[in-house]
C-alpha cells in the first residue's frame, strides 16, 4: 500500500489496535500487518514516532515491562484516546461512504 494513502489515518489505526488491549510497539506493527492481510506493513520509523506523538497528546500512555528478560514499552489507550477513536471512526465512516459512492458510482446514502 502506498504510504501517502495512510496520511490522516495512521493515528486512528494505531488507536484501534490498542483498543483491544495493551501492546508493545512491535506487537502494534504485527497486529496492523496481520489484521490488514499484509497490506499495512509499516516500518518502525513510521509507527514508533506516531506512538510517541499520541502519547504526548495524551491519547495513549505507556509503561515499561520486562518480558523474557527484555525491557519493552507497553502502550494502552487512555479515556481521551477512546473518545478520539470514536470520533475518528465516525469521520472514517463518512469518508469511506463518500469515496465508495463516487468510485463505485453508487448514490450517496439517504440521511434520515
Amino acid at each position: 500500500m502506498r504510504p501517502e494513502l495512510l496520511k490522516g489515518h495512521l493515528d486512528a489505526l494505531l488507536l484501534a489496535v490498542l483498543e483491544h488491549g495493551p501492546r508493545h510497539g512491535y506487537a502494534v506493527i504485527e497486529t496492523l500487518r496481520t489484521d490488514s492481510g499484509g497490506a499495512l506493513d509499516l516500518p518502525t520509523g513510521t509507527v514508533y514516532p506516531a506512538l510517541h506523538r499520541l502519547e504526548r497528546a495524551g491519547l495513549i500512555a505507556s509503561n515499561w515491562e520486562t518480558v523474557g528478560g527484555r525491557r519493552r514499552r507497553g502502550y494502552h489507550l487512555t479515556p481521551a484516546g477512546e473518545a478520539v477513536l470514536g470520533e475518528q471512526r465516525a469521520v472514517w465512516d463518512q469518508f469511506a461512504t463518500a469515496v465508495t459512492a463516487v468510485l463505485a458510482r453508487r448514490p450517496w446514502p439517504a440521511t434520515a
